[in-house]
């Protein structure tokens, strides 16, 4: 099992990984979005970073994330965007590996905390966060702005 940063040519073996993600949480994937999203991934001056899973050449697990400024301590923490495990895969410890290697990354990048948000209904996910790290106390909140 090899936990690396996303590369140029992983793109198709991505967005298999990537389409399933956005299906599991009822997203419509637009041809354009997906060109943002792997233009950010490719992009060093881009905050989105990506990582990849892989065993015996085969995608199995991604994960996407970023610095995110937190104004009131005046320094960036981390965000963890999007998660995913192929279903095939889990319960092997694959999403524990992306998220230390996040971790490793903000330690290195001087992060208090990463942070990042699951459906209250994602137990199976949560069962691993709560090992993990910790729930906070906090809500989320969405406001349209279409």
């Amino acid at each position: 099992m090899e936990i690396r940063t996303l590369e140029k040519l992983d793109f198709r073996m991505w967005l298999k990984l990537y389409e399933f993600y956005a299906e599991h949480y009822e997203v419509k994937l637009t041809p354009e979005g997906v060109k943002t999203t792997w233009g950010w991934l490719m992009d060093d001056a881009h905050p989105t970073i990506g990582f990849i899973a892989v065993d015996k050449g085969e995608f199995v697990g991604l994960v996407h994330f970023r610095a995110m400024p937190s104004p009131l301590r005046g320094e960036n923490l981390g965000f963890i965007d999007d998660i995913v495990v192929k279903p095939t895969k889990r319960n092997m410890g694959i999403a524990k590996k992306l998220i230390n290697a996040v971790k490793v990354h903000g330690i290195n990048s001087n992060w208090k905390l990463v942070r990042w948000i699951t459906r209250d209904n994602n137990y199976q996910a949560r069962a691993t966060y709560d090992k993990l790290s910790e729930k906070s106390d906090w809500n989320v909140y969405e406001l349209k702005c279409v």
